[in-house]
């Protein structure tokens, strides 16, 4: 564990990845769950998915990015600190995220390239072909773990934003300051 900074706020980089990343996430969810507005082989409900599919890329390429600036530049400290279980469940939680943030684009990048043996590109009729044969069985368990984990993490990401709002309000110590 590396000890806390001595800066009040993230770096600015780390501000600016957190807020980005958290918008493309929630464009993610309203991409997904909008498709069913959309006749199901239409062109534009396609162009849904498979903008769904890029947020989700492009969150991947990002996290790599979060993680890099996270070893770059120590978090700051929280103050007052935090002990016992407040902090290995921030730990923990944040831990968790950073997990979903790979996992997810992950098992939707795998689901694609397994079902249906290519990644098409938006707005074109070009692709990119699958490394893999393809194995429609795997894709279908995949893609039941990644709905169930979009399910979970909205729970998760719920519970983030109550924290942070419970550290502002309740605590008053300065975790969400340290976003901002």
């Amino acid at each position: 564990m590396t000890t806390p900074s001595t800066a009040q706020r993230y770096s600015s980089k780390a501000r600016w990845l957190h807020w980005v990343m958290a918008g493309l996430i929630v464009l993610a969810y309203i991409l997904i769950l909008s498709r069913s507005q959309f006749a199901r082989g239409s062109d534009l409900r396609m162009l849904v998915v498979q903008s769904h599919f890029w947020v989700g890329i492009v969150i991947l390429i990002m996290a790599f990015f979060r993680i890099a600036e996270r070893h770059r530049h120590t978090p700051p400290g929280i103050t007052p600190p935090l002990e016992g279980v407040l902090r290995l469940t921030a730990t923990v939680s944040h831990y968790a995220l950073y997990a979903f943030l790979f996992a997810q684009p992950l098992m939707g990048l795998f689901t694609v390239l397994l079902e249906k043996g290519a990644v098409p590109i938006p707005l074109t009729q070009l692709s990119i072909p699958s490394p893999f044969g393809l194995s429609k069985d795997t894709a279908e368990i995949l893609e039941h773990y990644h709905v169930l984990l979009g399910t979970i993490f909205y729970y998760v990401i719920g519970l983030h934003v109550i924290a942070a709002v419970w550290h502002h309000f309740v605590r008053k110590d300065n975790t969400l300051k340290r976003m901002v």
